[in-house]
């Protein structure tokens, strides 16, 4: 039977999630799956590509992407959804993957680790055409295009924070103290990872660019035009006088060099730098996340406030009532968007009605 969406939506999502990023868009977005379709065919053998098995690189890639269709096939689309399935199967942060860490996901996650601890000044990041995961990641894109031709919008890879990519190699620790004992050396090597991360970030999009309908990332974000969600999670370790002097300038040169940025705000740690965020105008919006042990998303209006009068716009995790609740502490639904929501077939007619009383078409 297969995926089961047809061009009329696809027209939709664009004019929807377009006047969304121009801070055009009266209502909230809101986009819910329902797992109720019937795939029409056998499961796969394959498994889900997923962090616990996207390092066997004995499955060919074009197998992985089919049972990735069965599972779409599943989905019945209400609201503002669409296709896509996230990348972030191959971790957080890796880039550092792509110049040289080694990935371990034997606790379920995928972190990284260096081959070793070199000093600073020995320390150099290339390009490496033929680096296994970089490969992979490629292959896996490529079987995508062959078999959707755009009719899936598959996220971008988890790339990483750019000072976040350089702890992996450093440990936390360590950068920590670099950062006051040899500070030239991190804005060189902070600028040596920027540039590699923008030429992996533009070589994927090469791949997708010929029959894309939009592009996302982790954050499920359409966009028509290549967007992405950019962070520092490092920084909430900082005060705000180091986070301007080593992280805000990249944020700005990456948030000046793609076409739409949502900034992934991690804990309230990160809350000292949210002014110095603010003033960058190319970040479109926030994803702001309270953290295990912090209040829940109802509970910033300040937060909120703030970020709704610099004109951003706000991504939301809670749930219907949180939009309803943070719609009513900044004044206006103008700017929210959820992540997607996923509901029972039993939840269907009840969250449809819900929808259209915030003004979104169902179906």
């Amino acid at each position: 039977m297969g995926i089961d969406f047809n061009p009329q939506r696809w027209d939709r999502v664009r004019e929807t999630y377009g006047q969304w990023w121009a801070k055009e868009l009266d209502r909230p977005v809101i986009p819910v799956i329902v797992k109720g379709n019937d795939p029409g065919r056998p499961e796969p053998e394959t498994p889900l590509l997923t962090q616990q098995t996207s390092l066997d690189l004995s499955v060919p890639a074009g197998d992985l992407i089919d049972r990735i269709d069965y599972e779409l096939s599943k989905n019945i689309y209400l609201g503002d959804s669409f296709p896509y399935y996230n990348m972030d199967c191959f971790g957080p942060g890796v880039v550092a993957a792509f110049l040289g860490a080694v990935p371990d996901n034997s606790t379920g996650n995928i972190w990284f680790e260096p081959e070793e601890i070199v000093d600073l000044k020995d320390m150099h990041f290339q390009y490496d055409p033929e680096n296994i995961w970089w490969k992979r990641v490629q292959e896996i894109y490529r079987e995508a295009v062959r078999l959707w031709n755009g009719d899936v919008v598959i996220g971008m890879v988890d790339l990483g924070g750019i000072l976040d990519i350089l702890a992996t190699f450093r440990t936390t620790e360590r950068l920590l103290m670099d950062l006051y004992d040899q500070p030239e050396e991190i804005k060189r090597l902070t600028w040596e990872i920027h540039e590699l991360w923008m030429r992996y970030y533009h070589e994927i999009n090469d791949i997708l660019s010929p029959v894309a309908r939009g592009y996302s990332d982790w954050s499920k974000i359409f966009s028509e035009k290549p967007s992405y969600v950019i962070q520092s999670d490092f920084t909430f370790m900082v005060g705000t006088p180091m986070f301007v002097e080593f992280a805000k300038p990249e944020l700005q040169a990456a948030a000046a060099k793609i076409p739409h940025t949502l900034f992934h705000l991690d804990g309230p740690g990160e809350l000292n730098h949210l002014d110095e965020l603010l003033s960058i105008g190319d970040i479109n919006a926030i994803q702001w996340v309270p953290g295990a042990g912090a209040p829940p998303q109802t509970q910033w209006p300040d937060v909120y406030r703030k970020i709704s009068q610099a004109g951003k716009g706000i991504q939301l995790f809670d749930g219907l009532d949180c939009i309803e609740a943070v719609a009513a502490q900044i004044g206006t639904t103008r700017g929210l968007l959820h992540w997607d929501i996923e509901v029972a077939p039993e939840e269907m007619d009840t969250v449809i009605k819900r929808l259209e009383k915030f003004g979104v078409t169902p179906r």
